[in-house]
């Protein structure tokens, strides 16, 4: 699944195109690595967002193409940092 659109799915980021926006300034990251937008994620795979003022880290757990707002925390875990409350 593109790194975009696993964003926007498991709702760590709520729109694909801020997703997007974020992977293409650059302060998106896989492994360590500067992802963009189209990137495939892989279970195991740890991604890194640098927000305004903070970083989230998180692995990824389960990729799937649609998930209830309930069941979309499921597909994550926190490393580090702290999640939108939205």
């Amino acid at each position: 699944m593109r790194l975009d659109k696993y964003l926007k799915v498991s709702r760590i980021i709520k729109r694909r195109t801020i997703a997007k926006a974020a992977c293409e300034s650059g302060r998106v990251f896989i492994n360590d690595k500067v992802a963009k937008a189209g990137t495939v994620v892989s279970e195991g795979d740890t991604i890194e967002i640098q927000f305004a003022n903070q970083i989230l880290k998180a692995k990824i757990i389960n990729i799937a193409e649609h998930v209830t707002k309930e069941s979309a925390k499921a597909m994550y875990e926190i490393i580090s940092g702290i999640e939108d409350k939205e």
